[in-house]
């Protein structure tokens, strides 16, 4: 039953995210993608807040976070800022030629390819992985994908 659970957030991300970005590039174009980005991140941080208080409140003051007094590599804070620099990008690549699919063409490239040279190298304390040619089968399937959807704009 997890695992179907799994597949369900995974598609309401999906879909928060196409909507984000839809409302997102509406903002942009009557202000600035850098503007349209702090309202999108500040709204996000307010509701971040309200959902962890909540979480706090049910939980009964515990916390609820099950890891006693671990604390978060230094790294883990950076998350925000290329989250922000992806979202004004995104802004951008919307109210341009782009479109929509081939801003986030262009985003899941770059995951791909991020996520290949960190299981590679071990990059933030990721298990090293040898690369296997099923690796490459799957980053070169989802580049030609994208190029098609950016190419194919102009056609």
């Amino acid at each position: 039953m997890r695992h179907y659970l799994d597949w369900l957030w995974a598609a309401l991300a999906g879909a928060m995210l196409a909507v984000m970005l839809t409302i997102n590039s509406g903002l942009a174009a009557f202000t600035t993608p850098i503007t349209a980005s702090w309202v999108v991140h500040g709204i996000g941080a307010v509701a971040a807040f309200i959902l962890l208080r909540a979480n706090l409140l049910l939980a009964g003051g515990r916390g609820g976070g099950g890891q006693g007094d671990a604390k978060p590599p230094l790294w883990s804070y950076l998350g925000g800022a290329p989250g922000a620099f992806a979202v004004a990008l995104s802004s951008i690549a919307v109210n341009s030629e782009l479109a929509l699919a081939g801003g986030l063409s262009l985003l899941l490239v770059g995951q791909i390819l991020f996520g290949l040279v960190s299981d590679r190298w071990g990059l933030f304390g990721t298990p090293l992985r040898v690369l296997n040619r099923f690796d490459f089968l799957a980053a070169l399937c989802v580049i030609g994908g994208s190029a098609l959807i950016i190419y194919s704009r102009g056609a």
